[in-house]
């Protein structure tokens, strides 16, 4: 059984196995990554390894096991309410996402291809961006009163929106490396966000709903 370590000494051992980990999946994606190629990273014996982990799929886990919570929080911690200005808390929600992506875009990058050879990746990814899309389409329901665009459920047009930004950050920073020139996270914020603007509060999509809510004030 893996080690779960409760002293000090266990936990940093831990921390620098995870580390070690992280520079070994960046560098050699997640097929790539072995558990000899991690402990020769970490300066540990493979036996060592071993008895924190017990395969390169639980080591991956454990590696990513708060990136869900991480940018759910990142992107819903917001000053502005949607209802009220939206185009605000469009442009906090995204630049909280798209920075958090950033500073972890190998971390990402690697999920991606792990969620296309293993389905515990694959189910972790489709509950973490379904988490994001709930979250957004409730609060367009009850605060906003917006069930519907142009015919449309509501549903559909934001997973559609959040396939754009997921893909978006992919392209721009999970892929940095064959990027001409990098994309500032605050550009990329404000180009998402007036998309995400104009979809749900821009007059087209707006026709017959209260004027209240989707007022731009930026």
């Amino acid at each position: 059984m893996p080690h779960v370590p409760n002293t000090t000494k266990g936990k940093l051992t831990r921390a620098r196995l995870l580390d070690a980990a992280r520079s070994v999946f960046a560098r050699d994606g997640y097929v790539g990554t072995t558990m000899s190629g991690v402990a020769t990273e970490a300066g540990m014996s493979l036996g060592g390894l071993y008895r924190y982990f017990k395969d390169k799929e639980d080591l991956f886990a454990a590696l990513i096991a708060d990136t869900h919570d991480d940018l759910f929080r990142a992107s819903g911690t917001t000053k502005h309410r949607l209802d009220e200005e939206p185009y605000e808390a469009l442009l906090e929600s995204n630049t909280g996402y798209l920075t958090h992506y950033y500073n972890y875009r190998d971390v990402m990058r690697t999920l991606v291809e792990a969620a296309s050879v293993e389905v515990r990746f694959r189910e972790f990814w489709w509950q973490m961006r379904n988490r994001h899309i709930a979250r957004f389409t409730t609060v367009l329901k009850t605060k906003c009163g917006i069930e519907e665009i142009n015919g449309l459920p509501v549903t559909v047009t934001v997973e559609a929106m959040a396939c754009m930004v997921e893909q978006s950050a992919y392209v721009w920073y999970a892929q940095d490396a064959m990027q001409e020139s990098p994309m500032p996270v605050e550009q990329a914020a404000e180009v998402v966000s007036r998309i995400w603007y104009t979809t749900f509060f821009g007059a087209e999509a707006q026709a017959g709903k209260s004027e209240d809510c989707g007022r731009q004030r930026a």
